[in-house]
């Protein structure tokens, strides 16, 4: 949009250099994107945003202006005080959808002289970029620019006497536009027709065989409203671009119509004489009014600012509405018919601020919670995908529907599953009651992609039948193939994924989710989670033939699944701060012989039990199977850490205390020291 300076001060009273002008109408939301000096002028142009039409004209600006330098809008030339000398005299306007053309208004000057514009007009029109063409047609462009209501001129002498009408063009109906284009037209589009054809392409563009030429004499002066949706939809289609279209497309102000067509009447007849003979409207003549109850008290709360609703009252008054006390801090604040983007109590004060100065409120620091909690299941899945991502994992998304054939590849019963009575192929049979054949696919298309280290998770839900009514559950699926490696201080080292791998994103997923009381116990070839006594998933390691129906060969595969559902309920996010230790402690180490079968989770409980609160951490630090270690027997090496947080603990504090657990672990285990 662009607007000059000289043509602002017709409306506002301004009072600051063009350079601050800019700025203060940038801060306030309409950006100033430059400012050039044009002889004894200056031409700004600037971005105005989809939901501030208004602003496409003097008018508008200035109205934002006066409210922005507290000042009032100037009071502008009186409205022209001259009638018809006939109304509607055999001239009848058609509408056939009042939702495309809430109104259209027609008025006909008779006897005109078209001719060049004066200088002042021309000058205006040029500095903001419109090509003076004639009088009348300027004059249409000018009140445009002016006010942000098209108009358009037609030769009257061109059009069938009969009246106009506004209706969607016909199948195969074409018009000659005013730059010379024929233009096919379609039912989507809406146009101007008068008893024969289509004469202009509404809020859009005229047609050559109606325009004003230098030979006319009679005009029919149109002052419309076209609905945005079907303006826009009619540009685009037929790849025209208008001042005229820019500003139906947002919306004009349906009060302010009539007042322009017998603005821009006065002004033909100033410049170019003849009579006004008639005038015709047809649809609402007003907008509905639109009210609003602001409660001051709601500003302070949304805006962390104290306005006093004095204030408030000023602002919004000079934004042009019209503000009404109502008790004590409510207001009843009337909308204009011009501001189509206030609707809501937060549109004004979002306005407040605005015109207060974003500037002018003050920074700030958010008071925050003692404690971040996360309560919906929303929040813990994101949570719980970004622990996976951390631990190296990447998160895939398959099909819920799945076949067959694919349970059966994986070994897995399909007696409770759910099953599509029309399925849209045979890959789409059922709803899957686990992720495990879906996962398999991903490693085998990773394999297939030359991808040698696969750690992929899914969160998604299964399905399972359950008499009347499916179940649906939240779980998460994780895989793991192939072999990571890194480098160290000793080379290249290369780990093959395992079952361990799975265990240990298990315990760092749930412990980090509060879940402490959690077990591991081996059936058969799986592995079974525990949390106490309820079952939360399973491990699995795909034995050669299940992993070969995928595609996978020569690489070892290990997958699980657990409940989501139950995890969320024994999560515990709390977090508690505990004072770094003030004082050292003391390792001890322990290297033990025991049978094959011992479990290292019942060993390490077995130790804190014994060692009491002065152990801090229990953990296995080596695992060994040599010439040293008798057949069926392992070696262990568990590293205990002692601490007080009250005292530094001496080695006869200490000795006891280890002691007395490596007799626990001969005793329970038998366990023989190495």
């Amino acid at each position: 949009m662009k607007f000059t300076y000289n043509w602002l001060k017709d409306f506002a009273n301004i009072k600051i250099a063009p350079s601050a002008l800019a700025e203060k109408l940038t801060m306030a939301g309409l950006e100033v994107t430059s400012v050039r000096k044009l002889d004894s002028d200056f031409v700004f142009e600037a971005e105005v945003t989809s939901n501030r039409p208004d602003l496409l004209s003097i008018l508008g600006i200035a109205r934002e202006i006066a409210a922005i330098t507290s000042t009032k809008l100037k009071p502008g030339a009186p409205k022209p005080k001259i009638k018809p000398g006939a109304k509607s005299a055999g001239f009848k306007i058609a509408v056939t959808d009042k939702k495309d053309c809430p109104l259209y208004t027609a008025r006909i000057i008779r006897g005109v002289k078209v001719g060049p514009s004066p200088a002042w007009l021309r000058e205006r029109l040029e500095a903001v970029g419109c090509r003076s063409i004639n009088n009348i047609v300027d004059i249409t462009n000018y009140f445009l620019f002016q006010y942000g209501q098209p108009l358009h001129a037609f030769d009257w002498d061109k059009l069938q006497k009969g009246g106009i009408v506004v209706r969607r063009a016909a199948k195969n109906e074409s018009i000659t536009t005013i730059d010379g284009d024929i233009k096919e037209l379609i039912p989507e589009i809406l146009v101007i027709t008068d008893d024969q054809k289509a004469v202009a392409i509404a809020g859009i563009m005229g047609g050559a065989d109606t325009e004003v030429s230098d030979n006319t004499q009679n005009i029919l002066l149109e002052a419309a409203v076209f609905d945005p949706v079907v303006v826009r939809r009619g540009r685009c289609l037929l790849g025209l671009d208008s001042e005229s279209a820019y500003r139906f497309e947002r919306g004009v102000d349906l009060n302010s119509v009539e007042e322009v067509s017998l603005r821009a009447t006065g002004l033909i007849q100033e410049l170019a004489g003849g009579n006004y003979y008639l005038a015709a409207a047809a649809g609402l003549r007003r907008a509905p009014a639109k009210k609003v109850n602001l409660n001051c008290a709601n500003v302070k709360r949304l805006l962390g600012i104290e306005i006093a609703a004095p204030r408030i009252k000023k602002i919004l008054s000079g934004l042009g509405l019209t503000v009404k006390s109502l008790a004590k801090d409510r207001l009843d604040v009337a909308i204009p018919s011009y501001r189509r983007d206030l609707n809501t109590a937060i549109d004004l004060i979002e306005e407040i601020a605005r015109i207060f100065g974003y500037e002018n409120i003050p920074t700030t620091v958010p008071a925050v919670a003692n404690s971040a909690t996360l309560n919906t299941a929303i929040d813990l899945v994101s949570m719980v995908k970004g622990i996976l991502v951390g631990l190296g994992s990447s998160e895939v998304t398959t099909y819920s529907l799945i076949d067959k054939k694919s349970l059966q590849d994986a070994g897995i019963s399909g007696a409770d599953t759910v099953e599509i009575r029309n399925p849209l192929s045979r890959e789409q049979e059922i709803l899957r009651p686990t992720l495990i054949p879906s996962l398999m696919r991903c490693v085998s298309y990773n394999l297939n992609q030359k991808q040698n280290s696969i750690s992929i998770f899914e969160v998604a839900k299964v399905f399972c039948s359950r008499q009347a009514s499916p179940k649906e559950e939240l779980v998460l699926g994780f895989a793991l193939c192939g072999t990571r490696s890194w480098l160290s201080e000793q080379g290249l080292v290369k780990d093959n994924f395992g079952v361990l791998h799975l265990k240990g994103i298990t315990e760092t997923l749930l412990q980090r989710l509060g879940i402490n009381d959690y077990s591991f116990v081996s059936k058969g070839d799986a592995v079974e989670v525990l949390l106490g006594e309820q079952k939360l998933g399973t491990f699995l390691k795909p034995a050669r033939e299940i992993r070969e129906r995928f595609d996978i060969k020569n690489k070892e595969v290990v997958i699980a699944q657990l409940s989501l559902e139950t995890i969320f309920k024994s999560c515990n996010l709390a977090r508690k701060f505990s004072p770094l230790p003030l004082y050292p402690g003391i390792f001890r180490d322990l290297s033990l012989i025991l049978k094959e079968d011992v479990l290292a989770q019942d060993l390490l409980a077995t130790i804190r039990q014994q060692a009491g609160n002065l152990l801090e951490t229990a953990s296995i630090i080596d695992y060994y199977r040599g010439k040293q270690i008798p057949p069926g027997y392992k070696g262990l090496t568990i590293s205990c850490f002692y601490r007080s947080p009250e005292r530094t603990l001496t080695e006869e504090q200490v000795n006891p205390l280890h002691a007395s657990t490596c007799r626990a672990l001969e005793e329970r285990f038998s366990a023989r020291l190495r």
